[in-house]
Formats: C-alpha cells, sequence, structure tokens
C-alpha cells in the first residue's frame, strides 16, 4: 500500500471484528511513528495501548466512574453555519448507516455510548502528554496520532480516533497512574480489523473541494 491508498482507505472506523491485535505489529508502528515532523524535535507525545485483560479491566472502570466535563473544548467550530453544517452532514451519513431516525433520541445516545467500549476494537491507544505542552505541539501530536493512523493501515488495521475518551481523563490518569497536576489526556484511537460488512464502515463521507481550502499561487 502507498501513501495515497493509504490516505484515502482511511476513515473512522466504528466496527471493528475481534481478530487480535499482535503486540509486534503495534511496535513495528510505532517504532516507525516515532519519525513523525516534531518542532524543536520536543516530541511531546506519549501513549498507553491496551489490549485483552487491561482493555476489559479498563473499561469496566469508566463505566463506573462515568464521565466528566472534558478539559479542552472540540465542539467549538460548531458555532459557524459552514462547520456545523459539516458535522450534520458526517452525522447524518452516520445514523442513516445504522437505521437511527433524526428524533430517535434514545438511539442516538445509545450509539454515542458506543464510544465508551471503543466501538468493541480490541486495542485503545490512549494519547497524553505534559500540560506544559501548547498549540504547536497538540498539532505536532495530531501528527503522531495521523501518522500511526496510516501505518496501521500499511498493516491492513484500521483506527477511530476518540476526543470522547478526553471525557474520562480523570478514570484515565488514575487508571495508568498519571500524575495529574502535569498530564494532560488528549484523546483514544480504537485499533482494530475493520468489519466490511458493517453499514458504519460504509457511509459516504464528503469532503471539501480543493480550491474551497487552498490557493495556488505563482504556479
Amino acid at each position: 500500500m502507498n501513501v495515497t491508498e493509504a490516505v484515502k482507505s482511511r476513515r473512522s472506523v466504528r466496527a471493528f471484528t475481534d481478530t487480535p491485535v499482535e503486540l509486534e505489529t503495534m511496535r513495528r508502528v510505532m517504532d516507525s511513528a516515532r519519525w513523525t515532523a516534531s518542532g524543536c524535535n520536543y516530541q511531546p507525545w506519549e501513549a498507553t495501548i491496551l489490549t485483552g485483560q487491561p482493555l476489559a479491566n479498563f473499561q469496566a472502570k469508566i463505566a463506573k466512574d462515568g464521565p466528566t466535563e472534558g478539559e479542552y473544548d472540540w465542539a467549538a467550530p460548531g458555532q459557524e453555519e459552514l462547520y456545523k453544517k459539516r458535522l450534520n452532514g458526517v452525522s447524518a451519513g452516520m445514523f442513516g448507516a445504522l437505521g437511527i431516525a433524526r428524533d430517535d433520541t434514545a438511539g442516538r445516545m445509545a450509539a454515542m455510548g458506543r464510544n465508551a467500549t471503543s466501538f468493541d476494537a480490541p486495542a485503545l491507544l490512549l494519547c497524553y502528554f505534559p500540560r506544559l505542552m501548547k498549540e504547536a505541539q497538540w498539532s505536532d501530536t495530531g501528527m503522531w496520532l495521523q501518522t500511526i493512523a496510516l501505518l496501521l493501515r500499511e498493516e491492513g488495521l484500521d483506527s477511530c480516533f476518540q476526543e470522547f475518551m478526553g471525557l474520562y481523563h480523570k478514570s484515565i490518569r488514575e487508571f495508568l497512574s498519571l500524575d495529574d497536576d502535569r498530564y494532560m489526556v488528549f484523546c483514544g484511537m480504537a485499533i482494530g480489523t475493520r468489519d466490511d460488512a458493517a453499514p458504519i464502515n460504509n457511509f459516504d463521507r464528503e469532503r471539501a473541494d480543493l480550491d474551497d481550502q487552498v490557493k495556488f499561487l505563482g504556479f
């Protein structure tokens, strides 16, 4: 698989098979991802990857503890109509694929609740970094996560970025024995083999036209 194929075949997968993710595969992916671009070579990212009983124990803990208010706001762009329209578009595709009507509040909440079990993915990456890291280092961490996602595609695996895990930041720090004062929990990443038959993995996604986002000058 070349880079273009990895980019275009990557999507947020929300239904996984029960095929285990091998340690050797994850070590290979994470070792290559170390070479992600990093301003000033700070390499701010840190992570723990869970599978098997540790993952089950973690999911039991967050089910017991419940979510809290997040430490950062990922919904702010919805204040502008352009970005709200994009959010509504992907939501319509996702819930439509699941056969959940717009007015089915309970059904929508249940579908969103599956984030807590990372859509039954066999592995979960929890990403965090020291609180002293600012916007530039958050950007670097995003590049690292995207690199991981593309390397997973090369291995025939898939993922789903989960900012939702930020709602469990207190439980995550406690579970991983992270210092509350030092560490910010950024997100989770569900990892596993895509269930190709699941409608939720096959609805059409939209992207803005290139010329609406990028200008080319001097060519």
